[in-house]
């Protein structure tokens, strides 16, 4: 027979390796604490674009518009990107945040684990790409072929990671539904 599982939230004490090695991921913050500054270069970053994009708004065409406009959506992925990374891997990685009940609490964290966390920065890096690859859409001829073909390649490959990381992901932590309609079945048309 097999000892019972020690109840969350219990003390039980430690040993000095495992304890060394658990308090290891604290080693993490200093990297947090520089996505942070990354965070604040590229608000620096948009706002400096705004200006260039408000400043000459009379002198720019359509076209350059739409490229300083996508370049603006751009920063704004990668700023979440950026929040996803810090908030998530920090409550995954690190400590609790200890946001539950907090009115601004994302609606995504709650049900964050290393699965999912993998799978959102997935879906950002596509759309990430997807911007970087409309714009050399908008404007193909400052692009050789060579670099249209390599920017495909590279986001069919990013959709074709996340596709696999998802489905790897639903594979190792969701039951099939089917699954739970036999289980529910079963005993009412044994009791028939």
């Amino acid at each position: 027979m097999s000892a019972p599982k020690p109840v969350r939230g219990s003390t039980r004490p430690m040993s000095t390796l495992p304890k060394l090695i658990f308090m290891s991921r604290w080693l993490q913050v200093p990297l947090y604490l520089g996505l942070i500054v990354a965070q604040g270069v590229y608000v620096v970053l948009f706002v400096k674009e705004v200006w260039h994009l408000v400043s000459h708004a009379f002198t720019l065409d359509e076209t350059n518009i739409m490229l300083v406009v996508l370049g603006l959506i751009d920063v704004v992925m990668i700023s979440n990107l950026l929040i996803m990374v810090i908030v998530g891997g920090y409550e995954t990685f690190v400590s609790r945040l200890g946001v539950e009940g907090h009115p601004d609490e994302p609606e995504w964290l709650d049900h964050v684990n290393a699965g999912v966390l993998k799978v959102k920065l997935s879906m950002a890096l596509i759309s990430i790409s997807s911007i970087h690859l409309l714009k050399t859409f908008i404007d193909p001829d400052q692009h050789s072929q060579s670099a249209v073909m390599w920017q495909v390649l590279i986001h069919l490959a990013f959709l074709l990671s996340a596709l696999i990381m998802a489905w790897v992901d639903r594979l190792t932590t969701h039951t099939h539904p089917q699954h739970f309609h036999i289980e529910s079945v079963a005993p009412a048309r044994a009791a028939d």
